[in-house]
């Protein structure tokens, strides 16, 4: 294998198709044509004169060398990425990109007019948004910061905890305006209520919702919430976001052992970047000066 062919151009393509198990995936990832992929993929293993991937129907699969390279170009991608966010960290200035990831609950909920206030503070500062309920890898700099709620945030990250997040039971308030209120949970079990899917990925509520009578279920906080606004049933859903829609009701307590815990996070090295303290200052400040249980 003459090396000194490899480029990591080279390696970014290898890494992706192993990573993806298809020239498809790979191009997506890169941000290039399948037809580019193909080209420096058969390119490179010319070159070298051996085969970097089997070709199954059901993607590629790397050859022994093929695995070697993947070994190495991970090593080089954690390298590479390792200087750029010491070289961010030297950053001083209140310039830039910030690309941030939270839930599409929280963004929606809470969120949008803090990062409205803040493009105005500082209008130098590029915001890039990423609404996703997975969490984005801060050490890939897939994102800068997370805003996420969680017991239990990740060791490799730093940050700080900005809030508790309460839940409790909402309904129509056309439907439910007359009843007495709050509730105890347990004289609403027999009632129709709206869940959250599996894909949701809220084990916790999974859990509590356990014996309760369910048969509508939607992977998206905001989906129940509308569900709720149009009178399908009852659900649990975080204060800040039920109390804030006049369509919708309180009908219980917050419910302890729902309440989680929001965080705000980056990476070690990126914790001194100006543009990232003004920014999670910013939001800490616009969170606790707001009242998530009201």
């Amino acid at each position: 294998m003459n090396e000194q062919h490899i480029r990591w151009d080279d390696l970014q393509i290898v890494l992706a198709v192993a990573q993806r198990g298809s020239l498809s995936g790979a191009s997506r990832e890169l941000r290039i044509s399948h037809a580019t992929v193909f080209r420096r993929l058969s390119e490179m293993e010319r070159r070298l004169g051996v085969a970097l991937f089997e070709r199954h129907r059901n993607g590629y699969i790397p050859t022994l060398a093929g695995e070697d390279l993947v070994a190495s170009a991970k090593r080089v991608q954690s390298e590479i990425i390792g200087a750029e966010r010491r070289i961010i960290g030297q950053d001083l200035n209140l310039t830039g990109s910030l690309r941030i990831t939270t839930t599409d609950t929280l963004f929606a909920g809470m969120l949008s007019p803090l990062m409205a206030s803040f493009r105005q503070r500082y209008p130098a500062i590029t915001l890039e948004i990423v609404i996703s309920n997975q969490l984005q890898s801060l050490s890939r700099r897939e994102a800068d910061i997370a805003i996420r709620p969680t017991q239990q945030p990740p060791e490799t990250l730093v940050g700080r905890k900005i809030s508790d997040i309460y839940q409790a039971i909402y309904g129509q308030k056309a439907l439910w305006q007359n009843a007495p209120h709050p509730l105890e949970p347990a004289s609403l079990t027999s009632e129709s209520w709206i869940g959250p899917d599996v894909h949701l990925g809220d084990a916790k509520l999974e859990k509590w919702m356990m014996d309760k009578s369910t048969a509508y279920r939607l992977d998206s906080m905001l989906g129940m919430q509308s569900a709720v606004r149009h009178g399908a049933g009852i659900a649990i859903l975080p204060c800040y976001l039920g109390d804030a829609d006049a369509a919708l009701l309180r009908l219980s307590e917050p419910i302890d052992a729902l309440t989680t815990q929001l965080w705000l996070l980056t990476h070690p090295d990126m914790r001194h970047v100006a543009r990232v303290r003004a920014f999670m200052e910013a939001i800490t400040e616009g969170v606790r000066g707001r009242t998530l249980t009201t």
